[in-house]
């Protein structure tokens, strides 16, 4: 199944109305979408629970007569800044660096099983929710902002909150693929301890999320930038080799839950240059990802979905008169 993720959050920081962007969106002929319930939007204030902005995007989308994949969260949520604790459940920021264990939070854990557990409830008769995502990379650190890092035990007990609300439907775990020796290492020496996102998922969820991301830039000089592409390589061959063989032996399915489709510059929202496009995803390599990631399907073991990351981004750059992402976008869909 091919689809998008939907980012309010990001439609807004691009000058994009949120409920007009998503009606955009689904006006394109793809099965699935992913939705987000953010816990500090829904629970701005203790003992408050508005979840109308999602119904009214759980709405839309099943008038569109798509399907769902929900991220419950809680702590994480795909969309920057990923982390959407209310402040009323953490009184006091993450320490950095430390791991973020049940016995060390027991009041966030208590607020993140609670809340799980009240989404799950609301949602679990609506019929257009196929899945639901548990925390996003969920044990992985957020980049170079928080060294910080849920436990292993401290999703485990969010999973078991989640089952206990819904045993019918799949889990959803994602994790990053590192795509170069370095942001391998890197995450490996990060993450050693427990294991990082796709090991977890791989262990815990019924269905795997690969975010997969082949070009990024690094550091801006000036004028230039310097760009990470290492997906072409024999490390990240036998990486995501190594990855994809582990978790299909354990019988789970495989998706790409983030196929980058969008720029990763070196600023948190992607640049919009005019008369050109931003290199770490040039509108040509939304089909290029797309294609790569189609070759790994192993007969009989197709990978379940495939959800395109930036299309917020296509939206912004076609109002401001390059409609070449979108018809990438487009193209794809024609095609498949």
């Amino acid at each position: 199944m091919l689809g998008i993720s939907f980012r309010p959050l990001q439609a807004a920081a691009l000058g994009l109305d949120e409920r007009a962007t998503l009606r955009s969106l689904l006006d394109y002929p793809y099965p699935l979408i992913r939705l987000g319930a953010y816990w500090n939007r829904i629970e701005a204030e203790l003992g408050k629970f508005d979840t109308a902005e999602l119904d009214w995007q759980i709405g839309a989308v099943e008038r569109a007569g798509k399907q769902i994949i929900l991220a419950v969260g809680a702590v994480k949520t795909f969309g920057y800044p990923e982390v959407f604790v209310p402040s009323h459940w953490l009184a006091q920021p993450l320490r950095e660096g430390s791991l973020v264990q049940p016995a060390s939070h027991p009041a966030l854990l208590s607020g993140a099983e609670q809340f799980i557990t009240r989404i799950v409830t609301r949602y679990r008769e609506r019929q257009s929710i196929v899945a639901w995502q548990l925390e996003h990379e969920a044990v992985d650190p957020l980049g170079v902002e928080h060294s910080w890092r849920l436990s292993r035990a401290f999703v485990e007990r969010e999973l078991q909150a989640l089952r206990a609300a819904d045993p019918s439907r799949p889990v959803m775990m994602n994790g990053f693929l590192p795509t170069s020796f370095v942001v391998r290492l890197s995450q490996w020496w990060r993450t050693r301890d427990q294991g990082d996102s796709l090991a977890v998922a791989g262990s815990l969820a019924d269905i795997v999320g690969i975010d997969y991301y082949p070009r990024t830039g690094l550091r801006r000089v000036g004028h230039r930038t310097l760009y990470l592409d290492g997906a072409g390589g024999r490390s990240a061959r036998m990486t995501r080799e190594r990855v994809f063989g582990s978790i299909r032996t354990r019988g789970k399915q495989l998706m790409i839950s983030e196929g980058q489709a969008e720029p990763w510059e070196t600023t948190t929202v992607p640049p919009s240059p005019e008369r050109h496009a931003a290199f770490s995803c040039l509108p040509e390599q939304l089909i290029d990802n797309y294609s790569a990631a189609m070759g790994w399907s192993v007969k009989g073991v197709p990978l379940y979905a495939y959800l395109f990351w930036g299309a917020e981004y296509w939206l912004l750059r076609d109002r401001s008169g390059d409609p070449s992402y979108l018809q990438a976008f487009a193209r794809v869909l024609e095609i498949s």
